[in-house]
């Protein structure tokens, strides 16, 4: 016993010392909404009792402890308990429960995974350059992939939306699917991809009116919470009592908070309105995104979509699209390399290009 002990290495060895239990959810009497249940340390735990014995080490709060540290109790490990677990868990092979993966391989590298959590992902581009067909080529891959995600539009019905995802899916014009001008093989394309979408489709919802607020009460009263939430776009969001950058900022600062509330990643695409097509370097840069800074105080992740064609056509570079990654809280910066399929309004990753 001792000896497999050894082996397991020294994360492996505490989480498998008797600890208190984690923290559950429970779905309180309106449906849809969450309520935490901590569960306190027994005091006849073992872990409990041997930290009760110890010294507190040097750097750690002690009971008196004032500020940031006030009513913590110096033996209550149960969440890095349940942090190395989780560790542990993901070490053997166990999928992340906090993290969803976007799909786009490069741009999961640059994010550590995926979309967390209680993240705010802010996604910019020029007008025309393809933010909303990235967003939802997004929440078609992560719901494909078996993750629970809502896509609210402020610019598209719900059949237009399923329209386009049909368009991107199914690798055909959406001329061709309005006009009904498919020729066989297209056809069964575009029946495989509405086989694929009737089985694991994203949740399209036209945006609600009301703001955020809105936005929240619906999602509060889901009989099944989404792990993700994206919205296109932050302009719809606004309202009209202030000054477009501001209520922008305010939508930004709101959006962050119901990530963290609400415990989900949220994806919203924003316009430019800083951005200068006339500069030299045209890629956008954090202070395109405007709202009086919010993009950069408040979000978690900032992606700016750049094409060159956009610009400079006849080059020889229709398609190729740079992803910059503007901001990661919690990573690198850089640029992922993906492809645009304008005819088909299908981004992608130069890392996997038949999926």
């Amino acid at each position: 016993m001792q000896a497999r002990a050894a082996r397991a290495g020294p994360l492996r060895r505490l989480t498998t010392t008797r600890s208190p239990r984690p923290c559950t959810g429970s779905l309180s009497s309106r449906p849809g909404t969450w309520t935490g249940r901590r569960e306190r340390n027994s005091r006849r735990s073992p872990t409990g009792a041997a930290l009760r014995r110890k010294k507190p080490a040097p750097g750690l709060p002690t009971s008196g402890a004032t500020g940031i540290f006030a009513g913590v109790s110096r033996t209550d490990i149960s969440p890095l308990t349940r942090l190395i677990q989780r560790v542990d868990a993901v070490a053997d092979g166990a999928p992340s429960v906090d993290t969803v993966a976007t799909g786009f391989p490069s741009l999961d590298r640059f994010l550590g995974g995926g979309a967390r959590r209680g993240d705010l992902i802010v996604l910019g581009g020029d007008v025309g350059s393809g933010k909303s067909a990235l967003a939802l080529a997004i929440a078609l891959r992560m719901a494909q992939d078996g993750a629970g995600v809502a896509f609210f539009s402020g610019e598209m019905t719900v059949e237009r939306l399923l329209e386009r995802a049909l368009t991107i899916e199914g690798r055909v014009r959406v001329d061709e699917l309005r006009d009904g001008s498919l020729g066989d093989e297209r056809r069964v394309s575009v029946g495989v991809a509405a086989v694929r979408l009737r089985d694991n489709a994203p949740r399209l919802v036209t945006l609600p009116r009301g703001g955020i607020a809105a936005l929240r009460d619906e999602l509060q009263r889901a009989q099944d919470p989404p792990a993700v939430v994206i919205v296109d776009s932050l302009a719809s969001l606004a309202g009209d009592e202030r000054p477009a950058n501001e209520e922008w900022a305010l939508a930004l600062r709101q959006l962050k908070l119901m990530a963290l509330q609400l415990d989900v990643a949220v994806l919203v695409t924003s316009p430019l309105p800083g951005f200068d097509p006339a500069r030299q370097d045209r890629r956008p840069t954090l202070d395109d995104f405007g709202a009086l800074g919010g993009a950069k105080q408040h979000a978690d992740v900032v992606l700016a979509i750049y094409r060159e064609e956009m610009y400079e056509p006849g080059l020889g570079v229709e398609g190729a699209t740079e992803l910059l990654v503007r901001k990661n809280r919690n990573g690198p910066a850089g640029y992922v390399d993906l492809y645009f399929y304008q005819k088909w309004m299908r981004f992608e990753d130069m890392l996997d290009p038949d999926r």
